[in-house]
C-alpha cells in the first residue's frame, strides 16, 4: 500500500507546488468528503488542453499542470492522486482506450482518428474499496460542447458519460489498460507515437494550440 502513497516520478505529490494546492483544496470531516473537495479543485481548477508535447516528460507530470493551469486527462488524473496523497489518501491511475464520439474536427485533424488511447483517470481507496474518478473536463468546457460534467461523491465510479445534453452519443470505453502507482510515461509515449504520428510530434507548435472556450 505505501507505493500509493509516497512520491512518484510524474505524481510527485512532494513538489511543493502539490501539497500547497492540495491542502488548499482538501476540506471536509473524513477522506471520502476531502477527496470530493480535491476532485472538483482539479476538475475545475485545471483547464483541460489535450494540445501538448508529448515528447517531452514534463507533459505527464501532475505539477506541470499547476504550474501552466491547464492539462490533458493524463497529468490531470496524475494531479488528483499526487493532492490525495498529500491529504493520506492511497490513490493510483488508471487507463483506457476510449472513442470519443464528438471530439472537435481540430483535434480529430491532428489526430486522425476519435480513438483516445491511455485515456487517464484516478482511483481512490475509499472506506475500503477502490473508487474511479475522471477530473478531466473542466465545466466550462462542458458547458461550451454540451457534455454532461462528471460529477464524484466518493462512493460511486465517476466515468464518462455514454451520451451528451442532447443525447448524442458522446464516449464509448473500448478497453482498459490496468491501474499504476505512477504515470507509465514511457509505455503511453510508445503507443501515442504509433497510434497518433503527427499529432505526438506536435511539438513546441503545441503552445500555439488552444482549446479553451473562445
Amino acid at each position: 500500500m505505501n507505493e500509493y502513497l509516497r512520491p512518484g516520478r510524474f505524481i510527485d505529490s512532494d513538489h511543493p507546488a502539490v501539497v500547497s494546492f492540495s491542502r488548499e483544496n482538501s476540506r471536509g470531516e473524513n477522506d471520502r468528503e476531502k477527496a470530493v473537495s480535491l476532485y472538483y479543485a482539479v476538475r475545475d481548477g485545471i483547464r483541460y488542453n489535450p494540445f501538448q508535447n508529448f515528447t517531452l516528460d514534463e507533459a505527464y507530470r501532475a505539477s506541470v499542470c499547476i504550474e501552466r493551469g491547464n492539462g490533458w486527462c493524463v497529468p490531470k488524473a496524475a494531479l488528483l492522486a499526487a493532492c490525495a496523497r498529500v491529504a493520506g489518501i492511497p490513490a493510483r491511475v488508471g487507463y483506457a482506450d476510449v472513442r470519443n464520439h464528438l471530439t472537435t474536427p481540430e483535434l480529430t485533424a491532428k489526430m486522425g482518428t476519435d480513438l483516445f488511447v491511455f485515456h487517464g483517470y484516478t482511483e481512490l481507496l475509499l472506506e475500503g474499496r477502490w473508487v474511479k474518478a475522471t477530473p478531466v473536463f473542466n465545466r466550462e468546457l462542458c458547458t461550451r460542447f454540451r457534455v454532461k460534467p462528471l460529477e464524484f461523491d466518493g462512493t460511486e465510479d465517476s466515468l464518462f458519460h455514454p451520451f451528451d445534453e442532447d443525447e448524442r452519443r458522446h464516449m464509448e470505453y473500448l478497453h482498459h489498460r490496468g491501474s499504476f502507482a505512477d504515470v507509465p510515461a514511457g509505455e503511453i509515449q510508445r503507443v501515442f507515437s504509433e497510434t497518433y504520428p503527427r499529432y505526438y510530434n506536435l511539438g513546441p507548435d503545441a503552445a500555439k494550440l488552444s482549446f479553451a472556450p473562445a
